[in-house]
């Protein structure tokens, strides 16, 4: 393929697949136009031209590759939750390492936590998963409607990043299981 005839979407794709292996590879502070125009076999103003900033460039390329995790819907409340804990467990084990490690230089520059970066990268007035479930768990009538604060209820995610952020690995299928059954369910009937 002749890299400068891409155009559009298939340019664009390029230059944000290029951006993610230099930011897998050498972090944020090698995370610069030249070796991502470099990797991308492209020029510094052909980035430029579609993200002004670096950080433009950064957040373009996670929001790339931070995609939604799938929210299960079985029928019950602890499938649901471990079943979610499991797909987040699988697709966010790798991306916690990056943002966690890589982007340590991007958190001290810019004063931000990665809790601001997640914030940014998760579309506005979106439920979280939890809410999700525990929203169905209630309509089924699995569990009362009574107010819950969003601590409690988002606290099975809030465990397994804590787990993997502490092992920079994924979370034993036994952990997840004991977040949900030993942790949150009695939690949440308490």
């Amino acid at each position: 393929m002749d890299r400068s005839r891409r155009r559009g979407l298939e340019l664009e794709g390029a230059l944000l697949d290029a951006a993610w292996d230099v930011l897998v590879e050498h972090g944020y502070h090698g995370f610069t136009y030249e070796a991502v125009a470099a990797r991308a076999g492209t020029s510094r103003p052909v980035l430029y031209r579609r993200w002004p900033r670096r950080d433009d460039l950064l957040l373009a390329t996670l929001t790339t590759y931070w995609q939604p995790i799938a929210v299960p819907d079985t029928g019950s409340l602890r499938e649901d939750a471990v079943g979610f804990l499991r797909n987040a467990d699988a697709d966010r084990a790798g991306m916690i390492s990056v943002m966690s490690v890589q982007l340590e230089g991007y958190f001290r520059d810019t004063g931000t936590s990665l809790g601001e970066l997640r914030d940014a990268l998760v579309p506005p007035g979106l439920a979280s998963a939890f809410e999700m479930i525990v929203a169905r768990a209630v309509e089924r009538g699995e569990l009362p409607d009574v107010p819950r604060s969003s601590r409690v209820v988002n606290l099975p995610l809030d465990l397994l990043r804590h787990d993997m952020f502490l092992t920079m690995r994924a979370v034993p299928d036994e952990s997840i299981v004991e977040i949900v059954d030993e942790v949150w369910l009695p939690l949440l009937r308490a």
